[in-house]
């Protein structure tokens, strides 16, 4: 199977019969052989009820249905474990991703052998106070902490070759950065094409601007990730140590200088009523939990099996 293009969504019954149509008119016309995977991401309008009906009627069209709301990184995840596609298509449901980007995007994976292609808004459609400003500072941000030269972190139209959707697990909301977890995973052919944006035609984003905030502390999350995620007694035990031998010298200079006062007849205080004795105590005692943490991480890893946080309430056409 040439292309595999993953949808996720919520609550966009309006558009979904529409963008099938627009999706198989493209494909036909460049004789591409494809599925769709629409996953409703815990949907309360009739967008199930739409998608089966399209499972129905096109062989090509399959769907996944959560329990509930669990996040678009988790339909993500679902939807790249079952798509079959040589070259795997993400783009929103809200018909603000031009489906007429896809031959090019899928040329851009098999003739320029790009691992990952972005997409890049460059004009966009959305309100400048809160999306077009906070996203440039967002996407500025994650390309200073990435290393990764990407001007739109958080768009949904980008093309993968198979193998690396089958590589890269998303989880939280970690799907604005999924190039980030495909470098961090070997694919350093990440690429990016400037893509069509056009102004929504139904409903309302289901997006606000706490999307940015988390966004940031997601972006604080995966730069430490990508550093010590595999190894995090690499950076607690570093610090612990550091933190635990600062404060046990500091204990041992405060005791030497108070039985060198002794030893030359010099009045002393108590030790207690040293301050420095109490910032010893406190750096040795957190230096010793720091290397205790990097020890429990390692741990963890090493035996936690790897685990979805969703639950697929029902399935079409796979």
């Amino acid at each position: 199977m040439n292309i595999s293009v993953v949808i996720p969504l919520l609550n966009e019954e309006e558009s979904l019969q529409e963008l099938y149509d627009w999706i198989a008119k493209v494909m036909q016309s460049n004789q591409f052989l494809y599925e769709v995977v629409f996953i409703d991401d815990g949907s309360t309008d009739t967008s199930w009820e739409i998608i089966e009906k399209l499972s129905q009627e096109h062989s090509q069209v399959k769907g996944i249905r959560f329990q509930r709301n669990y996040g678009k990184s988790q339909a993500l995840d679902a939807g790249f474990n079952l798509a079959k596609g040589d070259v795997v298509i993400t783009m929103d449901a809200d018909l603000q991703d031009s489906p007429d980007e896809i031959p090019e995007l899928y040329n851009l994976i098999i003739k320029e052998n790009y691992d990952l292609v972005s997409g890049w808004k460059k004009k966009r459609y959305d309100n400048v106070i809160t999306k077009n400003i906070p996203s440039k500072l967002f996407n500025w941000a994650a390309r200073k902490t990435s290393g990764l030269s990407l001007h739109d972190f958080n768009c949904g139209l980008k093309a993968y070759k198979n193998e690396v959707i089958k590589t890269v697990k998303v989880s939280g909301e970690m799907h604005r950065y999924i190039p980030v977890l495909a470098k961090n995973e070997g694919f350093h052919n990440i690429g990016e094409k400037i893509v069509q944006h056009q102004a929504r035609k139904y409903g309302v984003t289901k997006f606000g601007i706490d999307r940015f905030i988390n966004g940031f502390l997601d972006l604080i999350t995966i730069s430490f990730l990508s550093k010590f995620g595999k190894r995090p007694m690499h950076f607690f035990g570093l610090w612990g140590t550091l933190m635990f031998f600062f404060g046990f010298f500091s204990a041992f200079y405060i005791g030497a200088m108070k039985l060198y006062r002794l030893s030359q007849g010099l009045k002393t205080i108590l030790v207690t009523s040293n301050p420095w004795f109490y910032i010893a105590l406190t750096s040795m005692v957190i230096g010793t939990l720091l290397f205790l943490a990097g020890f429990i991480g390692e741990l963890i890893i090493k035996s936690t099996p790897q685990q979805k946080h969703y639950k697929i309430k029902k399935q079409l056409n796979f």
